[in-house]
């Protein structure tokens, strides 16, 4: 789970050497992001353009999982290990980063009708969100989706969700995002609620790649929820499935 500085040019010689094939979809990448960079404003813009580009490709690739079947085997890792830690069907359920509801679809039909509500800075690909829910035959569930351009969360209710849930989230995401999220979160969550979160996690230099992968240590996020009186448990049994991120639980 622990990252190397994947920023550092001996990290990128090295992988490379490893690694040909990915020389080039790399470059690419490089390019869209220098591109990216001159057209937008702020990570927001950047990111909601990087989704833009991507769904435009794939819906599974934008939520980064190459293939279907990777989607699929992904959303049944996030759902079994969230019904196993708190979540139940009565629970009222907000999800930060809901994508293509590649988790989200299994959400809704856990959850009672209307109690599942998906956010995402990325109208593009909550187009692909509402494909999901027709071909998993949820309307019935009646889930809501809406875009955001923040996280805020200043349209959602005071203390109404038990659970919040945000997976490859902030692993895409500036300090400054998440601080604004940690800020606003606990307004939100209902009393005893919790929101759980992945992150892609260091131990050495914290660093990014391009704009798009953030690495943090699990001390640095602590610290930041605990400045908004937010308690910030990190969740060791995450590590032994199939994913490569890590994983912590918040609670007001």
């Amino acid at each position: 789970m622990v990252s190397k500085n994947r920023a550092s040019l001996a990290h990128k010689v090295r992988y490379a050497a490893r690694n040909p094939r990915k020389v080039a979809p790399y470059a690419r990448r490089l390019a869209r992001d220098a591109w990216l960079r001159v057209k937008t404003r702020d990570h927001v813009g950047y990111y909601r353009a990087v989704m833009r580009s991507d769904a435009s490709r794939t819906p599974f690739g934008a939520v980064g999982t190459p293939s279907e079947r990777r989607w699929l085997a992904l959303g049944e890792l996030q759902f079994e290990y969230l019904v196993k830690h708190g979540l139940k069907p009565g629970d009222r359920m907000l999800e930060i980063g809901c994508g293509n509801l590649r988790a989200g679809r299994l959400f809704i039909d856990h959850l009672n009708p209307g109690d599942y509500y998906g956010i995402d800075i990325s109208p593009d690909i909550l187009f692909a969100a509402e494909e999901t829910i027709v071909r998993f035959d949820l309307q019935a569930k009646v889930p809501h989706l809406t875009p955001v351009r923040d996280l805020r969360l200043e349209f959602l209710p005071a203390e109404h969700f038990n659970v919040v849930h945000a997976h490859s989230v902030f692993s895409h995401s500036p300090l400054d995002v998440i601080d604004e999220c940690f800020a606003h979160i606990g307004r939100v969550l209902a009393p005893g609620g919790f929101f759980d979160f992945t992150f892609n996690r260091t131990e050495g230099k914290e660093h990014q790649v391009l704009r798009e992968d953030f690495y943090y240590r699990t001390e640095t996020l602590v610290a930041l929820a605990a400045k908004h009186k937010l308690d910030a448990t990190f969740m060791d049994d995450w590590e032994t499935g199939a994913h490569k991120q890590s994983k912590i639980r918040i609670t007001a």
